[in-house]
């Protein structure tokens, strides 16, 4: 009988030691063949030798899927890795919708990681303590006046708004457009923290105001979380109060 072929979506976190989950180590451990990105692939090197590892570069996440399926299909347990978690702008969404467009019955789950909204909260203080948005300012996929409007309600609507892939080499204008939006709702001493490459060894933190926020150097590593009306900082600290009675 042919063996029965899954696919494990797996969130690597920031792609650490540490931020790794012990779910996602043993998917990754039980896996015959490691798919993904060459940069997450490479960071999990120490958990896949011995093991079939297929890595390819930017723009290529159907054809990870497309070949996850086909190995999958062909009775292999396959490791779809993705960072952070693959169900927070990963691979689980396009991994589900391939499966779903090529009508195929294998089995999928999906293995949660550690987003980089989380790890850039923890590395800052406790900035999202109340109700936040989480926005990528990419625009690759999603209409740029579609990203506009969600910056225009949620800044309205006073909520803590964490900015995912803010700046790139190709997109240098979208951060400066988002920040032009947010300061017609959001006060300029309104506290914010940046965080570069999360969770890994080369991890930057800065800690700013909306005022101040374009002098910060950027990329597509970073985290940006702009604080709500009570958002305050002390003591090195980013710090948004959930309301208690102290």
């Amino acid at each position: 009988m042919k063996k029965q072929g899954e696919i494990l979506v797996v969130g690597l976190g920031s792609g650490s030691e540490d931020s790794l989950t012990q779910e996602a180590r043993q998917a990754i451990e039980e896996s015959d063949v490691i798919i993904g990105y060459k940069t997450y692939t490479a960071l999990i090197a120490n958990l896949t030798a011995g093991k079939k590892v297929i890595s390819s570069g930017m723009r290529k996440e159907v054809d990870r899927c497309h070949q996850a399926l086909d190995l999958a299909e062909a009775g292999c347990k396959v490791a779809l890795v993705s960072s952070g978690d693959p169900g927070i702008y990963g691979m689980a969404g396009i991994m589900l919708e391939v499966a779903q467009k090529r009508n195929r019955h294998i089995p999928i789950r999906v293995v949660p990681g550690v987003t980089a909204a989380s790890i850039a909260a923890a590395v800052l203080g406790a900035p999202l303590m109340h109700d936040f948005a989480v926005i990528s300012l990419s625009d690759l996929l999603t209409p740029w006046e579609k990203i506009r409007l969600r910056l225009e309600l949620c800044a309205q609507a006073d909520l803590i708004i964490c900015l995912y892939n803010p700046r790139s080499h190709g997109r240098t204008q979208q951060l400066t457009k988002a920040w032009q939006i947010l300061s017609k709702y959001k006060k300029p001493e309104t506290p914010v923290g940046i965080v570069k490459n999360a969770g890994r060894s080369d991890q930057k933190a800065d800690l700013t105001d909306l005022g101040s926020m374009l002098s910060v150097d950027t990329d597509m590593s970073s985290v940006i979380i702009i604080g709500n009306e009570s958002t305050y900082i002390a003591h090195g600290k980013m710090i948004t109060p959930r309301g208690y009675v102290l």
